[in-house]
């Protein structure tokens, strides 16, 4: 699978375009599965296996990789089907999610397609493995589930949404209190971690899963006649998400006189070389990784400040 992944500048012409690569593998089974190429470092055959002492049962032990230790967690097991059973031979997806690398253990790499974000749909209600989809497409009349990294993450190590208390102490904050804020996200997980921490500064806060919901929104509170900056203290995106990503959104948003002037962060466990260039392409005003409270803290802050020149 050398090669198998694209240059940073030939990625980010993507950005904006409402399109996105899939990298499909299967895990247990026959069934398709996918995750976003740009959370993807590299695919390779395993390299030798340490098992470690009191491991998550999702974790098979850790890989020695390019001087870094890395987790290697059964992707099969983690959402509720069969473990696979590593060997020499066995295929790992090497991935960066929020910050953090690590190794994914799978039954065997199909492909990578370029894809519409229309064609991707929201999964389907009910139980099992549903749980642990963000979304769900078609290729070749065949069905692919495009898996939740964020929900099986914070399974294995919970993700803290506590703010400290010096930034808690900070006056300024008291500015926020009772504003209101939009929250578009597909994932479950990282809604509930924007829900925690913005809870703590008292924000109200309303929820779209993803961007054509929300730009639906912004415009139906826009035809009403309320000035967008007034109501809305800013807008925290995902980048990807069913129907309509957090890239088009942005660039919706710039598009519609009445909106233009929000305050959009792009809030996403993309954390590569690739994010200056893509906030700068649609014009986002600033950029975040998930799951850092006190960071979250410190944009609310800069957003805050605007007000005061």
């Amino acid at each position: 699978m050398a090669g198998i992944l694209d240059s940073v500048d030939q990625r980010t012409q993507l950005v904006g375009e409402n399109r996105l690569e899939i990298l499909m593998f299967r895990l247990a089974g026959r069934q398709l599965f996918a995750i976003n190429v740009f959370k993807v470092q590299e695919v390779l055959q395993m390299p030798k296996l340490t098992l470690m002492p009191q491991r998550h049962r999702f974790v098979c032990g850790v890989i020695h990789l390019r001087g870094q230790t890395l987790p290697v967690i059964d992707l099969s097991q983690a959402i509720g089907m069969r473990p696979i059973v590593p060997d020499e031979r066995s295929t790992i997806i090497v991935t960066e999610y929020n910050r953090s690398i690590q190794a994914f253990l799978v039954g065997g790499v199909d492909r990578i397609l370029n894809l519409t974000w229309e064609s991707i749909l929201p999964p389907p209600g009910g139980a099992g493995r549903h749980h642990y989809l963000t979304a769900i497409t078609k290729v070749d009349d065949q069905l692919v589930e495009i898996i939740d990294v964020e929900k099986v993450l914070a399974e294995i190590v919970p993700y803290d949404t506590r703010i400290s208390s010096d930034r808690l102490a900070d006056p300024l904050l008291e500015k926020a209190r009772g504003r209101e804020v939009l929250l578009v996200d597909d994932s479950s997980v990282a809604l509930s971690q924007l829900r925690d921490t913005l809870s703590q500064l008292g924000i109200k806060m309303h929820v779209a899963t993803d961007g054509l919901k929300a730009l639906n929104m912004l415009k139906a509170w826009a035809d009403t006649g309320q000035v967008m900056t007034d109501k809305l203290l800013m807008i925290f995106t995902d980048a990807e998400m069913p129907e309509m990503d957090g890239y088009r959104l942005t660039t919706e948003i710039r598009l519609d006189a009445r909106l233009r002037d929000l305050y959009v962060v792009l809030h996403t466990s993309l954390s590569g070389s690739f994010n200056d260039a893509m906030v700068k392409k649609v014009g986002c005003d600033n950029f975040l990784s998930k799951f850092q409270p006190d960071k979250l803290v410190d944009v609310i802050r800069e957003r805050l400040t605007l007000d005061e020149q």
